[in-house]
């Protein structure tokens, strides 16, 4: 038998716990690759030819990625920076290699801007910090607009506590 990745089921027993024979050799369409194994680097994408001639892109390096704050409903375009828990194999932590279900660490700057500019209040400062700021001169338009976003909204403490770094 030939050697490689398979996606097919010959290989496994019945249900009974009988073996099954094989009766035909590996098929192209039962082909399955080796895993990418992306890492945080400069961007890195190989094409790889898949069945009907269509392409899938394997991210071999990235160093972005498109992140979303569901509470808030946004979504911004953030730096990647490191990995900090996998469940499946602490290897993946070890390596920084981003795979899914993977908690990692992101630039928290493109959503704090976004807070700021959105409800008009600084977010992951510390009470020292505070003081040394320079205001910005803001419309009316603005400042009503800023105060009716943030009516009835509360940033909880551990989210605060999240983005000073």
């Amino acid at each position: 038998t030939a050697m490689g990745i398979s996606r097919d089921s010959f290989h496994k027993r019945r249900k009974t716990g009988g073996k099954l024979t094989k009766w035909r050799k590996k098929r192209k369409f039962e082909l399955g690759r080796p895993p990418s194994m992306t890492k945080i680097g400069a961007t890195r994408i190989h094409t790889v030819r898949a069945r009907g001639g269509n392409l899938k892109y394997r991210a071999l390096r990235l160093d972005a990625g498109n992140f979303s704050w569901p509470s808030e409903s946004v979504t911004k375009k953030c730096r990647v920076l490191n990995v900090v828990y996998n469940a499946s194999n602490n290897e993946l932590v070890r390596t920084n290699t981003l795979v899914k279900g993977g908690i990692i660490e992101i630039d928290s700057t493109p959503f704090r801007q976004w807070y700021e500019q959105h409800y008009g209040v600084k977010i992951g400062k510390k009470k020292e910090d505070e003081k040394s700021t320079t205001d910005v001169k803001k419309s009316n338009h603005v400042l009503r607009k800023q105060k009716a976003n943030g009516l009835n909204h509360t940033l909880a403490r551990e989210m605060d506590l999240q983005f000073i770094k």
